[in-house]
């Protein structure tokens, strides 16, 4: 039946045109950009996960760089280590040669050749840098990116390859000093305190007790036993003893121990030829410590036989020279402005006890009071109110902590401030500052002290070389990884263009077919109206 209606035949064409062209634009967009998966629309699974893989390749990509990178910073550590020992071979080489009979123009010359490649090698350990990292200087160690592993659950973790520094310096040590009036970070105070007298408590260093007699008792031909308990004394600690009805004191001076304490005491009743001007005294013991921080001191009188001695343990004293914060005063405690050494010590004393701050790298003074005052926060000392004036220009203004008495007194020790520069550790070839060749003994000394060095920088060369290897033994591996990922990611997206070219012919062979079945089912209506001529 012929419709003028409906073209069943025209829709039919139609239909079959459009799948045509659908599938002929699905080609086309093959050949112009060389994939099947150019979108996720065309296949939204297999999109994502080679999105997900080439985002992988491309970090990877960068992981390599970071492997070039750190191959070439442990090269550059590896041949310098290398240089170094071949230069401690030639001091060695110098050093043998001096264990001969010489003369002292000849190892005036040995010397001057040995001084020559220290330099040479302390100019190489300081050289030895790539992009801003020096592998032979301290004893931190650097992480190289090294891969991405990625889990079953989709999590990434990044894999590093850990180098440890081989320290190769010729510095000697330094050891920790007081800042100079000059230096950043130099603590004082314009205020003082007088100081006052506490007695000291049963269980700090000095504490002083007498045994043998009681109070006021007197000892018969026999001895009285004074005992100064082990541990830390400080500056201006007092102590006092009651012998024969007198009374002797002595004042501990900077660094001294419970022993000289004793000792000083002991000296104190006797006088210039051991004898002693009190009567019935027979003889004085003085028993040192054998380790005054840990083992008790004594002080023993004897009485002479059948006579009496007067002791008296009410007159023994030992106290804590302190100074007190009256409540309401304050003391304000200068940090002087400046840059500061990572290291750097700052102490400040107060309620009986010291607190000490240390600096970090880029610390400023500003840093130094805050980490004061917390510590001193945190000590919770009744009565004492700490704040802080931060410096506007930590290089060259003082930063100021305030130390304040509310509620009643405190104890605030100003003389037992300081700030100490950080100590620096010998380099690993400090030992290298001391070879001498200058007499027989100094190259005997010196041949030792040589054999050691060149075990430090051989252990260095073998450890970077080691580290190389690992290094660009992963970088293979990682290139090798994206080549693989690459091609992978290439079989899931990319177009097959032998096939597409070959599909595209057929196509346009159809879409022509189509155009002109559809011209044909167009036409049919038209011999509809020779029937009504």
């Amino acid at each position: 039946m012929s419709s003028i209606l409906t073209n069943n035949s025209a829709m039919v064409a139609l239909q079959t045109l459009r799948g045509i062209n659908s599938n002929l634009e699905t080609v086309q967009s093959e050949i112009s950009t060389g994939k099947k998966v150019a979108t996720a629309k065309d296949n939204a699974a297999i999109w994502a996960i080679s999105t997900v893989m080439a985002t992988d390749v491309d970090s990877f990509n960068q992981i390599t760089d970071s492997l070039n990178k750190g191959s070439s910073t442990v090269g550059v550590a590896r041949a310098a280590s290398e240089q170094v020992t071949s230069l401690l071979q030639d001091m060695k080489n110098l050093i043998v040669s001096a264990q001969e009979d010489l003369n002292a123009d000849d190892r005036a010359k040995i010397q001057t050749d040995i001084d020559a490649k220290r330099t040479a090698i302390s100019n190489i350990v300081n050289a030895a840098q790539f992009n801003g990292q020096n592998l032979l200087q301290g004893d931190e160690s650097i992480s190289i990116l090294a891969s991405l592993d990625r889990g079953s659950d989709g999590s990434v973790s990044a894999t590093s390859i850990t180098v440890a520094r081989q320290d190769l310096q010729t510095s000697a040590a330094v050891d920790a000093a007081d800042k100079a009036s000059t230096a950043a970070g130099y603590v004082s105070t314009a205020d003082s305190i007088t100081p006052s007298d506490v007695d000291k408590g049963s269980t700090e260093g000095g504490y002083l007790t007498l045994g043998g007699v009681t109070s006021n008792a007197t000892a018969t031909g026999g001895d009285a036993t004074y005992t100064f308990k082990a541990g830390a004394i400080s500056t201006g600690d007092k102590f006092t003893i009651n012998v024969g009805g007198a009374d002797f004191s002595y004042t501990a001076l900077a660094d001294d121990t419970i022993n000289d304490v004793v000792t000083a005491l002991g000296a104190a009743v006797t006088t210039a030829d051991g004898s002693s001007a009190i009567t019935n005294l027979d003889s004085v013991t003085v028993n040192v410590a054998a380790d005054p921080l840990a083992n008790d001191a004594t002080l023993v009188f004897s009485a002479d036989a059948g006579q009496a001695l007067t002791v008296t343990e009410a007159s023994t004293a030992s106290t804590n020279s302190v100074s007190n914060l009256a409540d309401t005063e304050s003391a304000d405690v200068s940090i002087a402005g400046g840059t500061l050494t990572a290291g750097d010590t700052f102490t400040v004393s107060a309620g009986g006890s010291d607190y000490t701050y240390t600096a970090v790298d880029g610390d400023t003074n500003n840093d130094v009071a805050a980490g004061l005052k917390s510590l001193l926060d945190d000590a919770s000392i009744t009565n004492l109110v700490v704040t802080v004036s931060d410096a506007a220009d930590p290089t060259s203004d003082a930063a100021t902590l305030t130390l304040a008495a509310d509620g009643g007194a405190v104890e605030v020790n100003l003389t037992a401030l300081a700030s100490q520069d950080a100590a620096v550790a010998a380099g690993g070839l400090g030992a290298i500052a001391d070879l001498s060749v200058g007499t027989t003994e100094d190259a005997t000394a010196a041949l030792n002290t040589i054999e050691d060095l060149l075990d430090t920088a051989i252990n260095a060369a073998t450890a970077f070389g080691s580290a190389q290897t690992q290094i660009e033994g992963q970088g293979e591996f990682v290139q090798t990884l994206i080549d693989s990922m690459t091609a992978g990611i290439g079989a899931m997206v990319d177009a097959d263009i032998e096939a597409a070219s070959a599909k595209l012919q057929a196509l346009q062979v159809q879409q022509q077919l189509g155009v002109q079945a559809l011209s044909i089912a167009n036409s049919n209506p038209q011999t509809l109206l020779s029937l009504f001529r």
